[in-house]
């Protein structure tokens, strides 16, 4: 693992959002741990309390629920440059109601709450980091609630092609389907459609 690289990648996303100084950078880095996964493995499992916020330096992952008659439904996909969390468990310091397991081999750098609230006072920068996260997630939320209510299969299909260009490729068709709230053969017909639709 190239831990430099990674603190890099991680700086670089950071500084998308806020401007950090060098030294600010230092305190940050301190505060960082590095976990590998291989794929299958569990980062967070249903019961446990979610401590850390965690970002992907290499990899994927997808996080999921298991309902009342023991299906898993998908609520999550994460690639390199994502965070990936259950910000219910975090915020509320509630045992955890999803799973989330690595898709792939991945790498994930996280900071753990309390290092964050150290964070939030040291390097002001990083609360506002993270004050436009919640913020965009909340959005992101509140899309995809409405989207999934109101808006039919083949929109929804098209809206997740669109914005996450690079997702599709990287895990099973079953997933996608159950993040969408479909079923296997009709992501099949979905896709065949939007293919011959944009060709």
């Amino acid at each position: 693992m190239d831990t430099d690289l990674i603190i890099s990648q991680l700086t670089k996303h950071f500084q998308e959002i806020v401007p950090l100084k060098e030294k600010e950078i230092a305190l940050v880095v301190q505060k960082l741990e590095f976990i590998q996964l291989k794929k299958k493995e569990y980062l967070l499992r249903e019961g446990q309390v979610s401590r850390h916020m965690r970002f992907i330096a290499q990899g994927s992952l997808y996080a999921y629920h298991i309902d009342e008659k023991g299906k898993e439904n998908i609520t999550q996909l994460g690639i390199e440059n994502w965070w990936v969390n259950d910000l219910y468990s975090y915020l509320s310091e509630l045992p955890s109601r999803m799973f989330i397991q690595a898709n792939e081999d991945t790498i994930i750098v996280q900071i753990s709450k309390a290092n964050l609230e150290l964070l939030y006072k040291e390097v002001p920068a990083i609360s506002e980091f993270w004050r436009l996260k919640m913020q965009s997630a909340y959005v992101t939320l509140q899309e995809r609630t409405f989207e999934h209510s109101r808006v039919d299969a083949y929109t929804k299909y098209r809206n997740f092609v669109t914005a996450y260009r690079n997702i599709e490729q990287r895990f099973p068709q079953y997933m996608i389907a159950s993040y969408l709230g479909i079923t296997v053969e009709y992501l099949s017909y979905l896709r065949k459609k939007h293919l011959s639709d944009v060709s």
